[in-house]
């Protein structure tokens, strides 16, 4: 409100057509809080900002700086679009598209022509008939317990937890990363074993995708939603997850990471910490547990996908690929970090499991 009742900013828009772009950023606020509190922080940003400028008459664009995965915005633009709060898709829309997507979703034309087509028609949809806001008066609480619980779990695991930063560079291939040096930018912002909030996003979720936990997508959502049962009875949650296209698109893109992860070979990954595996890993493994039973209330069905046949059948067909990858990978890191890490021939084939892993998986960071 200040700035656009601020003459002199007044008038540097006037001069652009009274349009305002903003950029939102993904990739940090849910390292820092979670997949879910991150999501909802953005929602709650975008509709308060779509709000003012219209109350000043100005034209807001965003600016989704997403990533190529779901932890750091990634998904379906279409459905992301049509998820967004009323009123703030407008009709200026700019995303970013992360490399390693590009060449799935451009490299044909056909299939491009396709992309732009449905990211097109979910803003005409989105301006024109815009999704109706849910009716339940308690789906503001319901989603903010679910958030709010969720990013204390969250902040708990990576921040309270003694020795996690150590087991996150033991119990992932987070050196063979930093190594690659791939991407634009460093992996972290300062060099030797920086602190998690030092980390970049990339590198931190590039090596939980690896490793088979896909931690920074799930964990926490069981918690969120076992407090959200509780305050407001299954029933409500359950009837707000229908209804609201926002919780929708969240819970999907959550069961499809799910789908991906599988902590049986993550366990294995795990050992590669030594003491510190049995004293975090059972953590993740009862908030895992918790976040597939809370799925599993939600959609009355024990069965990730079960919504989506193809999807579940695609995965299932490339996992047990995968898994070969994953044993391989988990004997050349005890091997590569038992020498030092100075074998450049194992290094070597760590690389090829990295980029083996993450093709199968079609996850990087």
């Amino acid at each position: 409100d200040a700035l656009f009742g601020d003459p002199v900013y007044r008038g540097h828009l006037q001069a652009r057509s009274d349009r305002q772009l903003v950029m939102l950023g993904y990739s940090d606020s849910s390292k820092d809080g979670g997949l879910v509190a991150s999501r909802w922080g953005l929602y709650r940003a975008q509709r308060a900002l779509a709000e003012v400028a219209a109350r000043h008459g100005v034209e807001l664009g965003f600016f989704h700086g997403r990533g190529g995965t779901v932890s750091r915005g990634g998904g379906k633009t279409e459905r992301a679009i049509l998820a967004a709060p009323r009123g703030s898709a407008g009709r200026r829309f700019r995303v970013t598209e992360q490399g390693e997507v590009i060449h799935r979703k451009y490299s044909v034309r056909a299939i491009a022509l396709r992309n732009l087509e449905q990211a097109l028609g979910a803003l005409v949809q989105a301006e024109l008939r815009p999704a109706p806001p849910p009716s339940s008066d308690d789906a503001e609480a319901i989603a903010e317990t679910i958030a709010e619980h969720s990013e204390q779990a969250w902040r708990t695991l990576i921040g309270g937890t003694e020795g996690f930063v150590d087991y996150f560079r033991a119990a992932t291939p987070i050196d063979v990363i930093e190594r690659m040096k791939i991407g634009s930018r460093p992996a972290s912002r300062k060099s030797g074993n920086p602190s998690i909030e030092q980390m970049r996003a990339i590198p931190w979720v590039f090596a939980w995708s690896q490793s088979r936990h896909g931690l920074p997508t799930w964990f926490g959502l069981g918690t969120g939603l076992q407090a959200a049962f509780d305050r407001f009875g299954t029933e409500a949650v359950q009837s707000l997850v229908q209804e609201w296209l926002f919780l929708q698109v969240m819970v999907a893109d959550v069961e499809m990471v799910l789908a991906k992860s599988d902590l049986a070979i993550a366990a294995q990954y795990s050992r590669l910490a030594g003491p510190l595996h049995e004293r975090i890993f059972p953590l993740i493994e009862a908030e895992f547990a918790r976040t597939i039973e809370g799925l599993a209330t939600l959609r009355q069905d024990g069965e990730l996908l079960s919504y989506d046949p193809r999807l579940q059948r695609i995965i299932q067909l490339r996992n047990p690929y995968v898994d070969p990858l994953s044993v391989l990978q988990i004997d050349l890191l005890k091997r590569w970090r038992a020498g030092d890490r100075q074998d450049e021939g194992l290094f070597a084939t760590l690389v090829s499991t990295v980029n083996g892993i993450a093709r199968g998986l079609q996850n990087t960071g």
